[in-house]
């Protein structure tokens, strides 16, 4: 199976399934001398971790992070840093079914077209489980970030279709749902009890807001910072779309009003979400991401089996209604994973540059 690392200095790769041993992650590129403790995983893990509201999957996972290799005496070494995770609440029993049945809105059906023979406890490898291995690299990346005065925040733009309008982003990091709007917050809860009640899931929009990243990240033409970050997003299974800046809405205007206006204090406006040519213009970026309802819900459905023969199926096991909140510390790490390897890709190239500089 291909396609499990991401970066090109700081470069990630992400293993194990959801009800297996454990997963992890292997970080290649992380400089040396950084500081490095399993403590400093902890509040971020905790904020992905199930079980803590009652949208959320019962699954009970601690979530330590155990650093394997690439730490000594509590500093980074510059050798790849492999962190892992024990799964200790795996329940695969709910998913005998699976064997011979395909979930609709889920994996098992193109898993099975192209590999034939996979773990589909959980969701295996297409299991949302994998995303905290994800939240462990973004804690490294953050890292990195941190000394140079960059921040990432994410926050519940929209949920069950209820949309926050007053944005109070601090009111957001002691929200339950993560929502800047504490009226729409309430509204959105009591989506989720329905949703829950009637055995079904509820998608939404998370928004997420990059302070203080510097100009000059990006590489043009085939790894422009907009082109990586949507990337790096879509790569999360359940995200549907992408938007940066004005996003689709840049399609309704005219130049002259798309156009962010340049004066000697910087721009006036946001409309490219901090970045332009593909290349961060030093203004705060600004994404929007999609997120499908989850797919694996408590209503009876039609699909098939593997013989391709008209089946019904009601699926139980632990689930969450709504990938939103859990998933917002995850669109936060691969935001993190990617500016850290596009600062370290440009801070290669200022080196290169003032050695060759007469």
């Amino acid at each position: 199976m291909a396609g499990n690392t991401l970066g090109q200095i700081f470069r990630i790769t992400t293993f194990g399934e959801s009800h297996g041993p454990g997963i992890g992650i292997v970080i290649d590129g992380c400089p040396p001398r950084i500081p490095l403790s399993p403590q400093d995983f902890t509040q971020e893990m905790a904020r992905r971790r199930p079980g803590q509201r009652p949208s959320d999957s019962p699954r009970k996972e601690q979530d330590h992070v155990e650093i394997l290799s690439g730490v000594f005496e509590g500093l980074t070494t510059g050798a790849p840093i492999c962190l892992y995770i024990s799964n200790r609440d795996a329940d695969s029993s709910p998913y005998k079914i699976l064997g011979q049945v395909f979930r609709p809105g889920h994996g098992d059906y193109t898993y099975f077209k192209k590999y034939g023979h996979f773990d589909f406890r959980g969701g295996g490898r297409y299991s949302a489980r994998e995303t905290a291995a994800r939240v462990a690299g973004g804690v490294v990346a953050q890292k990195i970030l941190e000394p140079q005065g960059v921040s990432i925040m994410g926050y519940t733009m929209e949920l069950g279709g209820i949309r926050a309008v007053h944005m109070d982003l601090r009111a957001a990091k002691d929200d339950p749902l993560c929502c800047p709007d504490r009226s729409a917050s309430k509204q959105m809860q009591e989506a989720l009890d329905e949703a829950k009640r009637q055995g079904d899931s509820l998608g939404g929009i998370v928004e997420v807001k990059v302070v203080g990243c510097p100009p000059g990240l990006g590489e043009p033409v085939f790894d422009k910072l907009d082109a990586d970050l949507a990337k790096a997003l879509f790569s999360v299974g359940t995200v549907k779309a992408v938007e940066i800046g004005a996003g689709f809405g840049a399609a309704r205007l005219k130049g002259s009003e798309n156009n962010d206006p340049i004066d000697p204090r910087g721009f006036r406006t946001n409309n490219a979400g901090g970045i332009l040519a593909g290349i961060s213009n030093g203004d705060d970026i600004i994404l929007r991401v999609a997120i499908k309802p989850i797919p694996s819900i408590k209503k009876e459905q039609d699909t098939i089996d593997r013989e391709a023969k008209s089946r019904k199926i009601t699926l139980s096991g632990r689930h969450d209604v709504s990938a939103i909140p859990r998933i917002i510390p995850v669109l936060e790490a691969m935001v993190k994973i990617v500016l850290a390897d596009h600062y370290l890709r440009h801070e290669a190239l200022k080196r290169y540059d003032s050695k060759n500089t007469p």
